[in-house]
């Protein structure tokens, strides 16, 4: 049975979309914020983008029965299911999908490119939250990729950018990207909030107790989820709001190859995995796991790499802006085929 939502959480396509709203209004009308907000960065890093991601983060992150995860390898047939789908058809799928689409606009296209080859880390754990699915699965699945993106996104993006490019007759190129950078960037948007949220989870149980966490702590930093993924959709909006008022076609360029991966990844992904046998909570976990993506690693990648004002990079910043409305609507599809599937 759908747990009854509280008043933040019913109208919470709305609010996404106000704050989208809000973003570009802020980034349109005052071109200078943008200046502002990236005035507080570190390297590639901007810093309130990061506070957001990892307040985000961090409640879902304080839920999960650490202890639990290890059951996630009893049924190898998702692992496998999930590797497949997620680390070898998503990126080459990503890979059509931008030289399809994005072939006469090579800075989008490669901005894609890159997009395609980080899975998500980060935000799938909200999607998942909001839509019931399996917590610790999903914390054992973002462990393994962020482990694989930190060793083989330098090989991807070889792969991809200078040896594929060049076999569908499009100039290649390569990145130059460190296993140090990538692990830097997976350290931040996952590795801090990780990190509280055991320290938190420990102590708090510890020297509290079970009742106190469940009942006091928990309630009271679930809202903050929310409310940070709110601050974090009108940061990123309005860093580009003046971009995406003057833009409008290119936006929506970047955004149609990106809703037919997002909607391809998460029914295939559905649908293999009640094929094999999961139930709901594993399929919603898979799924959204295999259609998201790591567009902070990506972002971070093209503004290092391309430049901030690039057009990979704005293809990165315009994947979020996509995703957030494109994720919260198969939140609700999620719940409408567990009501058709899963009886």
């Amino acid at each position: 049975m759908k747990k009854r939502l509280s008043f933040l959480d019913n109208y919470l396509t709305l609010w996404i979309f106000m704050a989208m709203l809000v973003g570009v209004g802020i980034g349109y009308f005052f071109p200078s914020s943008s200046g502002f907000i990236n005035s507080f960065s570190a390297g590639t890093t901007n810093l309130p983008l990061a506070i957001g991601l990892i307040l985000m983060m961090y409640p879902p992150l304080t839920k999960i029965d650490f202890s639990q995860i290890p059951q996630m390898f009893k049924n190898p047939k998702l692992l496998t299911a999930s590797f497949l789908i997620t680390w070898i058809l998503g990126p080459f799928l990503m890979f059509l999908l931008a030289t399809f689409f994005l072939k006469d606009y090579p800075e989008y296209m490669t901005g894609l490119i890159i997009i395609g080859i980080a899975p998500c880390i980060a935000m799938v754990i909200v999607w998942n939250e909001l839509a019931e699915g399996n917590r610790e699965l999903t914390a054992g699945l973002i462990g393994i990729n962020s482990l694989l993106q930190v060793f083989f996104f330098s090989l991807y993006a070889y792969f991809y950018l200078a040896v594929m490019l060049p076999l569908f007759g499009i100039k290649g190129l390569e990145l130059d990207i460190t296993i140090v950078e990538i692990a830097k960037t997976v350290g931040i948007y996952l590795g801090i909030p990780f990190v509280l949220a055991v320290i938190s989870r420990f102590m708090i149980k510890r020297f509290i107790g079970d009742t106190w966490f469940n009942k006091k702590f928990l309630p009271f930093v679930s809202p903050i989820t929310l409310i940070a993924l709110l601050f974090t959709i009108v940061v990123m909006f309005s860093l580009k709001g003046e971009m995406i008022v003057d833009l409008p076609m290119d936006v929506i360029r970047i955004a149609i190859p990106l809703v037919i991966f997002f909607a391809i990844m998460f029914f295939l992904m559905f649908f293999v995995s009640k094929k094999i046998g999961a139930n709901y909570r594993d399929a919603v976990a898979l799924s959204f796991t295999a259609s998201g993506n790591n567009f902070e690693l990506a972002i971070a990648v093209s503004i290092g790499v391309f430049g901030i004002n690039s057009g990979q990079a704005f293809a990165g910043v315009i994947g979020p802006l996509v995703e957030v409305p494109a994720l919260i609507i198969l939140v609700n599809v999620a719940f409408w085929l567990k009501k058709r599937y899963y009886k």
